[in-house]
């Protein structure tokens, strides 16, 4: 199974971009929860045959993903899409939110269109009032809220995508730690909040492939 993961900084985890720089397996997945997730299922399921990679890209919109679609994913020929995006679309001059649903829309549409097959776990973008959103009415934060519900709604006109809401977790944990604990910006988890992610994502896919994994190594 190829697994992709595509999206923003949040996603990138400051992997090698370069293709020329790819072979350094040391950085080629990043250090976001990407490389959390890659980690644990390749040694929780050594025999699967899973291979992971990292095309997210720090600072892109949907509309940046869609002018690299076909060449950062639809080529990669990916089994299951893992796709996170939406604060960059909330900063600067926003997407509205009409436009962001037909990016995403789009998006999948696309991919769907290669591949009829594909499975996709879309996570929902999130954001904490944290630093320079830290205003309870920040509009970034609350337009990236808008941007969750429609990533929802898209979600639930594909049987084959299972939608990863984020933030509703993350509002519980901040009864735990304070918001920056976990994105420490409002936007960029920290390590503790790149684990909340993956676990997140984990149980997601456990779920969706719960008839078709090998038994676990029990390594972790």
């Amino acid at each position: 199974m190829r697994i992709l993961f595509q999206g923003d900084s949040i996603t990138d985890g400051n992997r090698y971009q370069d293709e020329e720089r790819r072979w350094d397996l040391n950085h080629q997945i990043g250090h976001s929860y990407a490389f959390t997730v890659s980690g644990t299922l390749g040694a929780r399921y050594p025999q699967a045959n899973l291979t992971f990679i990292n095309r997210g890209i720090s600072g892109n919109r949907t509309q940046d993903l869609l002018k690299r679609w076909d060449t950062d994913t639809i080529a990669e020929h990916p089994d299951l899409l893992s796709l996170l995006v939406g604060v960059n679309d909330a900063n600067g001059t926003p997407t509205p939110p009409g436009e962001f649903e037909k990016n995403l829309t789009e998006l999948l549409k696309r991919t769907f269109e290669a591949n009829p097959h594909l499975r996709v776990i879309l996570m929902a973008p999130f954001m904490l009032n944290v630093g320079n959103y830290e205003d309870e009415n920040n509009a970034s934060v609350l337009l990236v809220k808008e941007y969750a519900a429609i990533a929802e709604q898209v979600a639930s006109r594909y049987d084959a995508v299972t939608l990863v809401k984020l933030q509703p977790v993350l509002d519980r944990v901040c009864a735990l730690r304070e918001k920056k604990y976990w994105l420490w910006d409002g936007v960029h988890p920290t390590e503790s909040g790149h684990a909340l992610l993956a676990k997140l994502w984990l149980d997601a896919f456990e779920k969706m492939f719960v008839d078709s994994l090998p038994t676990p190594s029990g390594l972790v």
